[in-house]
């Protein structure tokens, strides 16, 4: 068996939330590329379904639909239209997650309700809905997407590192729960990858566009990185085309790195 085969995914099913841009559409994309069929889910439909479009017209199999993470039927939805469409699901990327930069003393008690909703309700919907469909062929892979913020403490980030920390902690409790059915659950905590994420940080602190802020914003992540470099998205969905495929059949419980070693440097 050539080495590179345990990376094929002809004849697996994925379902990507957040899939519209960013690492959800890079991973998307990866999936499909590697042989999937996929699942492209986003709050923002038409973004998803332009996913699914550019697969399909690089040969690949997806369709789009749309997903609100932070609502339970909508997540099951997705999933069992992912079995209704291709019979089974084999991997779940939770990666829908959304920012908050704001002082732990000032945030608001709905912004709070928000990001929790989102980033951490999410994924874990996001999670109960794959058990539930991967149980019935005892098997599968799940990754959440967590984040280097929850290495180290950074002013300003307090409250998405906070959801983020928990998702890390709910991805361990899962796969100790969900491996004696086979099922695997990883997470990536993703370094600073130039994504419509990041793009909150072209307006300066009196809301202006300011391209000279973003510019200060990438150079300080990029040395911050002992590669002296910043991350795409596609550095991310390689990682996570390794998590869902046969090649990390042994690997569960872990939290893993694309950061081009910035969190060890802080």
């Amino acid at each position: 068996m050539a080495p590179t085969s345990v990376f094929d995914l002809t004849g697996k099913v994925a379902v990507v939330t957040g899939a519209a841009s960013g690492i959800g559409e890079a991973t998307a994309k990866v999936l499909a590329a590697a042989g999937a069929s996929v699942v492209a889910a986003d709050l923002d439909e038409g973004g998803a379904t332009k996913t699914a479009d550019a697969i399909a017209s690089d040969g690949g199999t997806a369709i789009g639909v749309r997903c609100n993470v932070a609502i339970r039927a909508e997540v099951d939805a997705t999933v069992d239209a992912a079995v209704d469409a291709y019979g089974r699901v084999d991997a779940m990327c939770n990666i829908a997650g959304i920012p908050l930069d704001r002082l732990i003393a000032e945030a608001t008690e709905e912004e709070l309700d928000r990001i929790i909703a989102v980033n951490l309700k999410g994924v874990f919907f996001g999670c109960q809905a794959a058990v539930r469909v991967m149980s019935e062929h005892a098997g599968g892979s799940i990754v959440n997407v967590t984040s280097s913020g929850i290495d180290a403490p950074a002013k300003g980030y307090g409250l998405y590192a906070m959801t983020k920390a928990a998702v890390a902690m709910l991805t361990k409790s899962l796969a100790v729960e969900a491996g004696p059915m086979g099922i695997r659950v990883n997470a990536v905590a993703p370094g600073a990858t130039i994504t419509p994420f990041t793009e909150r940080h072209l307006y300066g602190p009196d809301g202006k566009m300011q391209t000279e802020y973003y510019d200060r914003f990438v150079e300080a992540m990029r040395k911050q990185s002992p590669l002296g470099i910043v991350g795409d998205p596609v550095d991310q969905a390689y990682l996570i085309q390794y998590l869902v495929s046969d090649a990390a059949r042994f690997c569960t419980g872990a939290i893993w790195r694309a950061n081009g070693g910035q969190t060890f440097s802080w």
